[in-house]
């Protein structure tokens, strides 16, 4: 016990020691973060100004907007920050935050994306019944329930993690705490238990791909029961763009769980932008590229801001 060193900070990885490219980096993700802020905001803004997005698809992308804009600022403004300062010091309590945040935002989606599921399975299912199944209370109790869930789960592994104080190495070999990396430094009592809240997770997980992928292949079957090609591709279009984000969310997360240990500081850069960095970048891309209604919506609220109509004097 004499030897025994409480863990107060922690130090992450130095991706470079080159002045110039920590400067270039930090650039480079300032730019990404700005695009990322903006096109989400966007989003937002015209679903809440622009009376013809007021249906359930569309407020559930709002949230899923809302949780892209916190899931990405909770790692990369910090990065940018000690990109140029070079510190690379964050606080245990600094780190429990981000280990917080990242699972809160990160299983809200995941939540979200269940809901939006089962919004385009009724609306293409069962169409007849679409307004009396996706009312307003029932739309506010699902993004309710979304937010919750990951609070609940956030708050579970987060506080077990962090429970007993750390005695260890303090060094993280990523830009954040990334929860993997923080496991590695903590203490086997601790690392018991997380397996068992892997476990259930896991399991959780498991039975929420299952519903996904049950809800999915009852919409196509569906949509190709449909006589007319432009009625296909109009169901197609309102569903796709949300299959494309959950098959990027979860492909980029299981790409960072099944990966081989490296020692590579480049290999875990990549690897981390992989799931924390691109999903909430392309997921405003995809709706604004492939959604008519939204981009109509933003090209009035643009005219408005910009070229807002001069008033006609009376004349008396």
């Amino acid at each position: 016990m004499g030897n025994f060193t409480v863990v107060t900070e922690f130090f992450l990885m130095e991706y470079s020691s080159i002045w110039e490219m920590q400067v270039l980096l930090a650039v480079l993700f300032l730019m990404i973060y700005l695009t990322t802020l903006m096109g989400n905001v966007l989003t937002i803004t015209a679903i809440v100004t622009d009376p013809h997005l007021h249906s359930p698809m569309y407020f559930f992308l709002s949230n899923l907007s809302l949780l892209d804009v916190g899931f990405i600022s909770v790692t990369l403004p910090n990065f940018i920050v000690y990109s140029l300062t070079g510190i690379r010091s964050i606080s245990v309590l600094g780190c429990m935050a981000q280990v917080f945040l990242f699972i809160f935002f990160g299983s809200t989606e995941i939540a979200l994306l269940i809901a939006m599921s089962y919004d385009r399975f009724v609306a293409i299912c069962h169409p007849l019944h679409y307004g009396m199944t996706m009312t307003l209370a029932r739309c506010l109790w699902a993004a309710a329930g979304s937010w919750l869930s990951g609070l609940i789960y956030a708050t579970i592994h987060t506080g077990n993690m962090f429970r007993l104080p750390f005695s260890g190495s303090n060094e993280i070999n990523q830009y954040f705490c990334d929860i993997p990396e923080v496991l590695k430094v903590t203490s086997s009592d601790v690392l018991n238990t997380e397996f068992v809240l892997l476990v259930a997770g896991s399991g959780f997980s498991l039975f929420c791909l299952t519903f996904l992928f049950v809800s999915y292949a009852r919409i196509f079957s569906s949509v190709f029961k449909i006589p007319s090609v432009e009625g296909r591709y109009k169901a197609l279009s309102t569903c796709a763009p949300q299959l494309i984000i959950l098959l990027l969310f979860l492909l980029s997360a299981i790409f960072a769980v099944l990966k081989p240990p490296s020692d590579s500081t480049v290999q875990n850069l990549l690897v981390a932008m992989s799931y924390t960095i691109i999903p909430p970048f392309i997921n405003p891309i995809i709706y604004s590229l492939r959604n008519q209604k939204i981009k109509v919506a933003l090209s009035r609220m643009i005219k408005q801001i910009f070229l807002p109509k001069k008033k006609i004097p009376i004349l008396e």
